[in-house]
């Protein structure tokens, strides 16, 4: 499976992207996918997770209410709206599949993305 997350860029605190993920390769329906970010200097940690079929999610306490993840089998993409944006949020965003459990552990994930930037100015 090879991903390619995109949608990042910089916007003004408050604002709201769209970020995408895009698989190939083969279907990721049997898959559960996650976001993770990477903030410069930090280690890469959860943002959220949904379960192949969709019916489930996961979300870091610090994004809910604010993020929401989705996915579109028919179209093998996964999407994380970001809204209300935070400084704090800034950070490359990558995206992961998995083929075990839905999970927020950057270990049970087996596939990756290159990360989308994303840059939330004050």
């Amino acid at each position: 499976v090879q991903l390619q997350a995109s949608g990042g860029g910089l916007v003004q605190a408050g604002g709201s992207l769209r970020l995408s993920c895009a698989a190939s390769g083969r279907t990721i329906s049997s898959f559960a996918m996650g976001w993770f970010r990477q903030a410069p200097g930090k280690e890469r940690e959860f943002v959220a997770a949904i379960s192949g079929s969709g019916g489930s999610t996961y979300y870091a306490d610090s994004v809910k209410g604010r993020f929401t993840i989705s996915r579109d089998n028919a179209k093998n993409t996964v999407y994380l709206q970001t809204n209300s944006l935070k400084p704090e949020d800034t950070a490359v965003f990558y995206c992961a599949a998995s083929w075990r459990v839905l999970s927020t552990s950057l270990n049970r994930y087996d596939y990756w993305g290159q990360g989308t930037l994303v840059t939330v100015s004050s």
